[in-house]
């Protein structure tokens, strides 16, 4: 899709510089999505000094195919509006820590110090803590195995290998359910597997992979392994119920089970839920003092764009507050 008068060629944009070790930050900003990304536009705008350290831009939205439930857009792709969020935060002169991943924050003597692999460290009066969500695992014999090779995790980067193909998705979610619409546009069989019994995803999502011709839905089964030698061959599928074991040709398997919130490196620092969210409240502040978070990494419900968006205003917005009030800006 193209949006008149706007370019999305970030390479023409000035690089940014990297953060300064040996200076102390009013604010670092952790991550690399709508919350962080967000962060760091309202932070800009207050004139403090701040950094923003992550491993990508984009997060979760860069995976996404299509989106329809942003305000000012009756339809973009993930792709295209990470790069419209990536575009206006060089647009400010913010220095940028890129393909790096946070190893731990601690907090002594007031200073948050941010510690990244490979050794390197930033230091920051507040920070703001927006690292997302991941993944989540089967966990089953060939998973690991044939990771790359027809096991995929995210279907709007690897749907178009599977043009013609046989193709199983893991999940009963609207993640699961999503990934089978934009695959039946592509594969020639498709097979959802559901662990529970009953589905999780929206009705109306559920109404539209009905309509496919070539999809067929089992719940209250269970991905017991996956085949194949070099490549995925065939997956096998266990009725919960029955205990039954059926093998089905395939030649690739998406799993869509949920994630995982990205927040070993404050585990020890701040207090997070049985899940591993970050613990915030209404104005995204946690446990400790000076630490903010915002987006999905954190127990806010619904991980919507639009709802990091927001969170992130506010975990800026209330660093700054928190600077002033503490007369450290």
């Amino acid at each position: 899709m193209e949006f008149p008068g706007i370019s999305f060629n970030l390479s023409a944009l000035k690089a940014a510089s990297r953060p300064d070790p040996e200076k102390v930050y009013d604010l670092l900003i952790l991550g690399g999505g709508p919350a962080a990304l967000t962060a760091a536009i309202y932070a800009a705008r207050k004139t403090i000094t701040l950094a923003l350290i992550t491993k990508e831009f984009g997060g979760q939205v860069s995976e996404t195919s299509e989106i329809e439930n942003y305000i000012g857009f009756q339809t973009i792709t993930g792709t295209e509006l990470t790069n419209r969020f990536v575009e206006h935060v060089k647009g400010f002169d913010i220095p940028i820590a890129e393909k790096e991943t946070i190893q731990k924050v601690e907090k002594d003597d007031g200073l948050f110090l941010v510690r990244l692999q490979g050794g390197a460290a930033f230091r920051g009066k507040t920070v703001v803590f927006a690292t997302g969500k991941r993944h989540r695992n089967l966990n089953v014999p060939g998973e690991k195995e044939l990771r790359g090779r027809g096991v995929a995790y995210c279907s709007i980067c690897d749907a178009p290998f599977f043009r013609g193909k046989r193709v199983v998705v893991a999940g009963g979610g609207n993640s699961a359910v999503t990934a089978a619409i934009d695959l039946a546009k592509l594969a020639t069989e498709i097979t959802v597997v559901n662990f529970a019994a009953g589905w999780q995803a929206d009705g109306i999502l559920l109404d539209n992979l009905r309509r496919q011709g070539h999809v067929k839905m089992l719940d209250n089964s269970a991905v017991a392994r996956i085949e194949g030698a070099d490549r995925v061959s065939a997956v096998a599928i266990r009725n919960r119920t029955t205990g039954g074991e059926t093998t089905i040709p395939a030649d690739g398997i998406f799993i869509e089970i949920g994630l995982f919130a990205n927040t070993e490196p404050v585990r020890d620092l701040a207090a997070v839920s049985p899940s591993g969210e970050l613990i915030v409240d209404c104005a995204c502040r946690t446990s400790v003092e000076g630490l903010f978070g915002a987006g999905d990494a954190t127990t806010v419900p619904y991980n919507q764009i639009v709802i990091s968006a927001g969170e992130g205003a506010k975990a800026a917005l209330g660093a700054y507050d928190y600077l002033l009030k503490k007369g450290l800006i």
